[in-house]
């Protein structure tokens, strides 16, 4: 009975084997299963690499620190997390940002000692940020990083996101300006020519705003074409013309009965 329990497990493993084998086929999986060999040992999976944050004790000069310390309060983060957004979006920059460096000889602060045999004595020692950031860095790295980090606050250095699927931001503003240039080479040249007379009447009012001669255009009409027109033409905008505007101002009078 127990060799028929035996062989009638083995028959259902295999079949339960085959049939696996067969899904993956019709799914179209071209890869290789462990389930596929019998008696094949699996393989462990490898470890994940270790990314534990560590604790740093970075020197430094007693100006840069207290900056580092009043940016991080004003971002609402600490120091450490300062260097690590830093050193992951801009890992280049970091690596080839100058180095503060280390404390001057006479930049010393002055702290009690709270445990041993000199506990509550004074101790001159350097100043310093305590940083907890990834493992594996070096204290130059990370005040590299906190240096770029002031850069960017003070306006020296600007951090620019960008899809590399797309164009590139100075692609777009070169095609940007020259649409803009386009569009003004347009406006110039559809843009009524100023009188050289000024404008007397009803008639060459029409003409200023862009009516047809004989129009009766209601208050409404004439405020609308006014207002854009005057948009274009306006002497503060880039495209402004002095004159242009001026006669615009006496094309409405004149309709409005005021001229």
């Amino acid at each position: 009975m127990s060799e028929l329990r035996k062989d009638y497990g083995e028959a259902l493993r295999k079949a339960k084997l085959l049939r696996s084998r067969r899904r993956r086929l019709w799914l179209g999986d071209k890869l290789e299963h462990p389930d596929d060999y019998d008696d094949m040992p699996r393989t462990p999976q490898q470890a994940p690499e270790d990314i534990s944050n560590k604790s740093y004790v970075v020197p430094c000069a007693s100006a840069f620190r207290d900056a580092v310390l009043e940016l991080a309060g004003r971002r609402g983060v600490n120091p450490g997390e300062l260097a690590r957004s830093v050193l992951l979006l801009m890992p280049g920059e970091a690596a080839n940002f100058p180095d503060p460096g280390e404390p001057e000889p006479g930049d010393r602060e002055t702290v009690i000692l709270k445990s041993g045999a000199n506990e509550g004595k004074n101790w001159r020692r350097k100043p310093r940020l305590q940083v907890r950031t990834v493992a594996g860095r070096k204290a130059p790295q990370i005040r590299s990083a906190l240096a770029l980090a002031l850069a960017m606050d003070r306006g020296e250095v600007e951090l620019t996101m960008e899809d590399g699927r797309a164009p590139l931001a100075a692609d777009r503003l070169k095609d940007a300006r020259a649409e803009i240039a386009r569009l003004r080479r347009q406006v110039g040249a559809s843009s009524f020519e100023p009188l050289a007379h000024g404008v007397r009447n009803r008639t060459e009012a029409l003409h200023v705003l862009g009516f047809p001669p004989g129009a009766r255009p209601g208050p409404d009409a004439v405020r609308k074409r006014y207002r854009a027109l005057a948009a274009i033409h306006h002497p503060d905008g880039g495209n402004g013309d002095h004159k242009r505007m001026s006669q615009l101002n006496d094309a409405v009078r004149i309709l409005r009965g005021k001229g």
